[in-house]
């Protein structure tokens, strides 16, 4: 049973993975070398990393919003189509979106999320991009490009939260168990320890809260809960948010699992 997805090396686009082989449900599995999850495509170098290019993308999915946009651009192989979906767009004060400045600045994190309050914003963050109208535009156009325009690569910064419960949602709608959804969003874990683990070391040396660092760069199960509580008070499990949150015709969530969700030996 594979529950977590495949890191691939590459050393210009961090924390990049392919969901392809997780567990299914009926013994099935994600069809490999379709979908890719990854932290933020702006260094992204086509003669570093030519693995990368050779993955054929055709569908690059941004997450992040305008200010990180403009700040560091995406650069995408040339075989691929860039969507811009911005999943926090109507408030980008939220701490996903501040990542680096929070930690750049042990001050302002105190403020903002000490006394136990980053768990919380955290939380309230992860139950916005579920209910908010502008996010849940954004995961709509997600599951459609994984259902029209594969192979797709969707990423935000750090590849963790928005991204992760983008991976979250694609792989309920195509039938893994919420076991297997937990283990892979945690999975990012070590990898983003390490990416931001230079970002960690000044923010901890300049005074600041280490539980606080961690909260801001790891993802935790609360997150997760917090999200999937949103789902189903509101729309009773993950069909009733792609169909009536989402906007997603059954046919396409049908259609998509009869292509992704392949037999395990395959």
């Amino acid at each position: 049973m594979t529950t977590t997805a495949t890191a691939v090396p590459a050393a210009t686009v961090g924390n990049l993975r392919d969901l392809g082989g997780i567990t299914l449900a009926d013994g099935r599995q994600v069809a490999p070398g379709v979908l890719f999850r990854s932290g933020q495509f702006s260094h992204f170098d086509p003669t570093v990393d030519p693995h990368v290019v050779a993955l054929g993308l055709r569908t690059v999915v941004d997450l992040r919003t305008a200010e990180e946009r403009e700040a560091e651009p995406d650069r995408v192989p040339g075989t691929a189509h860039l969507l811009v979906e911005d999943v926090l767009g109507d408030d980008p004060e939220v701490a996903p979106a501040r990542l680096h400045a929070l930690l750049a600045d042990p001050g302002l994190a105190e403020r903002e999320l000490g006394g136990g309050r980053a768990t919380e914003m955290f939380a309230a963050t992860y139950r916005r991009m579920v209910l908010s109208a502008q996010a849940r535009e954004a995961y709509r156009a997600l599951v459609l490009a994984v259902a029209d325009a594969r192979p797709v690569l969707f990423h935000c910064t750090a590849g963790k939260d928005r991204t992760g419960w983008g991976a979250a949602l694609v792989l309920m709608a195509l039938g893994a168990d919420r076991g297997v959804v937990r283990d892979e969003f945690l999975a990012v874990n070590p990898a983003v320890r390490v990416g931001f683990a230079p970002f960690r070391d000044e923010f901890t040396a300049a005074g600041g809260d280490p539980g606080i660092a961690d909260a801001i760069i790891e993802v935790h199960g609360a997150y997760l809960d917090a999200a999937l509580d949103a789902m189903d008070t509101t729309w009773g499990g993950v069909d009733g948010y792609l169909r009536e949150g989402l906007g997603v015709p059954d046919e396409t969530v049908a259609r998509m699992r009869a292509e992704l969700a392949v037999p395990a030996w395959r």
